[in-house]
């Protein structure tokens, strides 16, 4: 799921050229794409880094570099020289960064894969398949540190980890890199005699000079298609060549138990398990990724959130075996200059496989129940690569076990309930260029499949669902213009139970007093007890500018009303049909005042299937990055008065007050020492209710091999419509019927960020990370709107009605036509309900030791630890909230990881 960008995103992505990526999206303005010729090994290569074989010195080299930053357009300051050769195992690039100051020229620091070391680098990135649009990366810098990405699709993913070698060395003449990469690494073509697309990018750090082979301004827009060529090179088939990664882990858990007198639970829990994941090499263009009894578990923890809406919260992937390889699998694609609170057509969200369960235990006598963390996946295995014809495909197929609750009833008997069913998840995945990678089509199809034993959970969840889509991104006239765009059909069929509680969910509230429905014929728009299916439709399009000192957008972003992909995919709301219009324009020449320069202008609207307009804003961006190197951003939002048609959560449409936002950010020149970054947002509505939130960020970097950072944030929250509950009252004949009760709320958020990185080696690392966390909402003045689609509102006790608050029970009781004081005044449609003030506080933290011991074998030694508590009262006092973090019993996970690789 790609959220909408953020103006901060764009200032990284127009502003941060010295990130391998953004170089990466350039275009050659004039002039045919170099060209390197690969040359066949003809001694041994030891890597060591000296470049002292003979291979080296009859390889012709790469040269010609040409500056993208600073001085865009001029030849490099400093020389490069990149050549390549090749055998029947593996391609082999011997590299020379010279540098007029020799090794004291040269800045580099450790840090651990994939993460950015800050330092000098050499990025090189094939386009393997020649077709101008996959981009495989490696990238390395003087102290060895590898990044990789790929493979071989629009965007390489970075959670690629091959096994590749590489040795450097700092000398007098600069600093060198010579790199191993075997072929049953990559995927390609069978030609035997086969041209590349090649792409080197280097970067001075004391300079902040970043370098091109094949150049092209920064202005313009290209990728793949405008890499130079590697010729010559033979690479061999790689039908038939197997990998296996097996692993074993021992966990050992010291968790409070959350049922006290369960016999379920104890305060400590052991188990150990093994498995392993198969890389099978069906053809040199296709791979089957399989795993047997997997590790689905999560090095790192989740943040800690509090969420008072009605929507569900995401969290992004970590899993090893669903994040290698997520590009493929991904759908759409998403992109705007400036926008916000949309976000792209999702089709697959991997983390529903493995889902902790959704079902609850039924049987009423229940004493103690123990139900699952997560559902067990049995096994999953996927397909991607690529036909003889050109065709990216992907498929993956995942089985997961039935999930049973464990129960004992209030007689001492046990049971098992199903809780989860057993389900199967399949996604399939297909995506063809055109025009020299100028055009891309794709389709993409996803089933779930359930089999139940409890008629308590079938009635819950759907029995199957479906959903197919296609996709499409067009450029033309040098890459200057953009057409992109995808449209998705969705089908969800089970017992009638399960699909109303799915008319009636936070996506589309079928059930709303006011709603005006459509039908339930192919498409579903209105609500219908009987119903045993909900389907929809979704889709994106944008027409861009996106090369020049000028650009623009217009893009329409759409769900149906039944559209729904939960079962598969990540999806808070149907109903919605938004559009957006953005201009932006780019000064790129460097001045006494700034590098780079970018303002943006615009405006967003939506409106539900209804025609009520739910959202609009104008908006206007500036920002860049100073002389100095400090980057620094302004931001703001204007937007009027709209309907809500979620607030109620089924009831009448509401209005929301109109305000606007004001958002600044400042971060210093990330080359230092000491890096500090800071924003500051306000918002302010016409209904007095506001926002402020400020953060911090401070990076120290006390050796070439240590990175601490610290990052508080807090914030402040006024609402004056913050849900608390809806329920039946023909007596609100004002509100369609519904007693839909509001409250104002303060909430105070306060966290705190630190991290410590320490590598000792390119192959041994230590990261710590503790996140504090405080969250304090306070309610008061319970109140309901005077009626749909206003703004009024009536406060309970001083408009109408009467509140009671029993401070014993911790419960309110309102009362809309009597007094709640005294109970021979009180009428039949008083309600209680509890006082919904809380104050959360929670410590999460992590503690990783990494070795990879052997290239692509990996030991894990990992601490998690986490404390966490709430109170009843909403009032926020930093000294007594952060004291009662650390009064919270700890609860401790130790594991053990090793994972042997087996492969050539």
């Amino acid at each position: 799921m790609h959220s909408c960008r953020t103006p901060l995103t764009i200032l990284a992505a127009l502003l941060a050229c010295a990130a391998p990526a953004a170089a990466q999206n350039v275009a050659h303005s004039t002039g045919a794409p170099p060209t390197v010729q690969a040359v066949e090994r003809t001694a041994p290569i030891v890597l060591d880094g000296r470049l002292d074989e003979p291979t080296w010195q009859g390889a012709p080299a790469a040269t010609g570099f040409t500056q993208l930053e600073p001085e865009e357009g001029k030849t490099a300051t400093q020389r490069t020289e990149v050549r390549l050769a090749y055998d029947a195992e593996a391609l082999y690039i011997g590299a020379r960064m010279f540098d007029t100051l020799g090794a004291a020229g040269v800045r580099t620091r450790l840090a651990r894969r994939d993460q950015s070391a800050e330092a000098d680098y050499l990025e090189i990135t094939f386009d393997t398949y020649h077709d101008h649009t996959g981009r495989t990366v490696f990238n390395v810098n003087p102290s060895g540190v590898k990044f990789d990405a790929g493979q071989a699709s629009a965007s390489a993913d970075p959670s690629w980890d091959p096994v590749w070698a590489v040795q450097t060395r700092i000398d007098s003449l600069g600093w060198t890199a010579e790199i191993r990469i075997p072929f049953s690494q990559l995927r390609f073509p069978r030609d035997s005699v086969q041209t590349w697309g090649m792409q080197v990018l280097r970067y001075v750090q004391r300079l902040n000079e970043l370098s091109m082979w094949s150049f092209v301004p920064r202005r313009e827009s290209g990728g793949a298609p405008r890499f130079g060529h590697l010729e010559g090179l033979r690479a061999p088939r790689n039908r038939g060549r197997m990998e296996l990664l097996p692993y074993v882990l021992s966990r050992a858990r010291y968790v409070t138990p959350t049922q006290p007198g369960s016999p379920f639970q104890s305060g400590e829990a052991y188990d150990v398990r093994v498995g392993t994941d198969l890389k099978y090499q069906l053809s040199s263009t296709l791979t089957l990724d399989a795993t047997i009894n997997p590790d689905f578990g999560q090095v790192e923890v989740d943040p800690a959130v509090v969420n008072l809406s009605a929507f569900e919260t995401f969290f992004s992937e970590r899993r090893p075996f669903f994040v290698e390889g997520s590009g493929l699998f991904g759908f759409g694609g998403f992109r705007c200059i400036n926008c916000s609170n949309t976000s792209s057509l999702s089709l697959f969200y991997s983390r529903r496989i493995g889902r902790a369960p959704q079902g609850v235990v039924s049987r009423g006598d229940a004493a103690f129940v123990h139900s699952p963390e997560n559902s067990t996946i049995l096994g999953a295995a996927k397909v991607t690569g690529r036909t003889r014809g050109g065709l990216q495909v992907g498929v993956m197929d995942a089985v997961t076990r039935s999930g049973r609750a464990l129960v004992q009833d209030t007689l001492g008997s046990r049971f098992t309930e199903e809780v989860e069913p057993a389900t199967n998840y399949f996604v399939g995945r297909v995506r063809r260029n055109y025009r020299g990678g100028n055009t891309t089509v794709g389709a993409m199809a996803t089933s779930v499949i359930r089999r139940f034993d409890s008629d308590a959970l079938q009635q819950r969840l759907p029995g199957h669902a479906e959903s197919v889509g296609v996709d499409w991104d067009m450029w033309w006239k040098n890459r200057t213009y953009h057409l992109m765009g995808n449209f998705a059909f969705s089908n969800t069929a089970g017992d009638s139970l399960a699909i109303l509680r799915l008319q009636t969910s936070s996506a589309r509230y079928f059930q709303r007093p006011d709603r005006v429905s459509g039908g339930n014929g192919i498409l579903s728009d209105a609500l219908d007890p009987s119903a045993t299916a909900l389907r929809g439709y979704g889709g994106y399009l944008r027409m861009a500018k996106d090369a020049g000192d000028w650009q623009w957008e217009t893009a329409v972003n759409y769900r149906s009303p039944g559209f729904e992909v939960n079962d598969a995919a990540f999806l808070t709301r149907a109903d919605f049909v938004w559009t957006l219009a953005n201009v932006m324009r780019l000064w790129t020449r460097p001045t006494r005042l700034y590098r780079e320069w970018v303002a943006i202008a615009g405006g967003q609207h939506e409106s539900n299937y209804d025609g009520d307009r739910t959202a609009a804003q104008l908006h206007a961006f500036t920002g860049g990055q100073l002389a100095n190197y400090w980057n620094v951003a302004f931001y703001t939002e204007w937007y009027p008065e709209v309907s809500d048609d979620r607030l109620s959560r089924g009831g009448p449409v509401v209005r929301r007050p109109g305000g606007y936002l004001l958002h600044s950010r400042m971060s210093t020149d990330g080359r230092k020492k000491l890096v500090f970054s800071m924003n500051a947002d306000y918002v302010a509505r016409r209904d007095d209710g506001m926002f402020f939130g400020t953060g911090a960020n401070l990076r120290v970097k006390p050796a070439p091999n240590v990175q601490f950072s610290v990052g508080p944030s807090y914030s402040f929250t006024r609402s004056t419509a913050q849900f608390v509950l809806r329920r039946p009252d023909a007596t609100a004949t004002h509100f369609a019927g519904q007693r839909v009760l509001f409250a104002d709320i303060d909430q105070n958020q306060l966290s705190m960020n630190t991290r410590l990185n320490w590598t000792f080696t390119p192959t041994l690392t230590l990261e710590l990370f503790a996140q504090p966390f405080v969250f304090a909402g306070d309610y008061s003045n319970f109140k309901e709107f005077t009626g749909p689609r206003t703004t009024e509102q009536m406060v309970y006790a001083r408009d109408f009605g009467t509140i009671c608050f029993d401070e014993a029970a911790n419960r309110y009781t309102a009362d809309p036509n009597g007094n709640c004081a005294a109970a021979g005044e009180r009428s039949p449609q008083a309600f209680s309900f509890r006082n919904p003030d809380l104050n959360v506080r929670s410590l999460r933290g992590n503690a990783v030791l990494r070795w990879e011991y052997r290239p692509g074998s990996t030991l894990f030694l990992v601490w998690q630890q986490q404390r966490a508590g709430g109170e009843p009262f909403g009032d926020f006092d930093f000294g007594r909230d952060s004291r009662a973090i650390f009064q919270q019993r700890p609860d401790n996970i130790f594991v053990i990881k090793a994972s042997y690789w087996i492969g050539r």
